[in-house]
This record gives C-alpha cells, structure tokens and sequence, in this order.
C-alpha cells in the first residue's frame, strides 16, 4: 500500500497531465473547480487516468456524484437541508464537509472537491 505522499503525488501529477496546470498549482487543500479549472467534461478524465495510474475501478458516479440537486427535499432557499447534507455525506465520505455544513451554500459544494478529497479517496479504494 502506497502512502498518503506517494498517492498525494501521482494524484498530483494525474492532475498536471489532464488539466493542463503546473505542478505548484496543485496543493492538498487546490479545488478541482476554483482553484484549477476543471469542467464537468475533466472529471471522466481525470477518472479515466485515476483508474490507470492506480489499477483501480471508479464506478460512474461515486467519486463526482450526479444529481445531487434532484431532490426538492435537500435544498431550499440556495442551501443544503439537513437531508441534503445527510445525502452529500453519505455520497462523499471521504470529503471534508466540516467547514460546508457551517454554511450549506449550494454554490459552494463544488469547493468540496480538494485534491486532498481526491487523495482520501484513491487510499480507500486501494485499502478495500
């Protein structure tokens, strides 16, 4: 098993390689969106080099979940519900939702996508 610097590492360079940013841009706390620029089409690419670059298999939707805003229930006035925090949760254990659920602000789940989320991430999928 590979530690959380040598996976830290290969996620960063995976990074480099499909979003076309310098190696000192991508830092632990670096947002996929914010802070790289990476769209909606990057995330099946960066899920196409994560699984290569680690052996491993990403089922469709588990690392970038989809239709987070279908359920009335989980949003109201611009925010998260506690039932909507209670399904992010469950969708991204291992996302920091800590600063989030001070201020549930739908504009800001993107932020939750850190390269240190994406590094949490490849550690669980390697250890099971």
């Amino acid at each position: 098993m590979p530690t959380n610097d040598e996976i830290y590492a290969k996620v960063q360079s995976t990074l480099v390689d499909a979003l076309g940013v310098d190696e000192d841009e991508v830092t632990r706390d670096s947002t996929l969106q914010g802070d790289l620029g990476a769209e909606s089409i990057d995330f099946l690419d960066i899920v196409f080099r994560l699984e290569r670059n680690f052996g491993i298999k990403i089922p469709r939707g588990e690392l970038f979940p989809e239709n987070l805003m279908a359920d009335p229930e989980w949003i109201a006035d611009g925010k998260l519900t506690a039932k909507g925090v209670a399904e992010l949760k469950g969708r991204l254990p291992f996302a920091d939702l800590s600063k989030f659920e001070a201020d549930p602000d739908v504009e800001r789940i993107g932020d939750l996508y850190t390269v240190d989320m994406l590094v949490h991430y490849v550690q669980s999928k390697l250890a099971s």
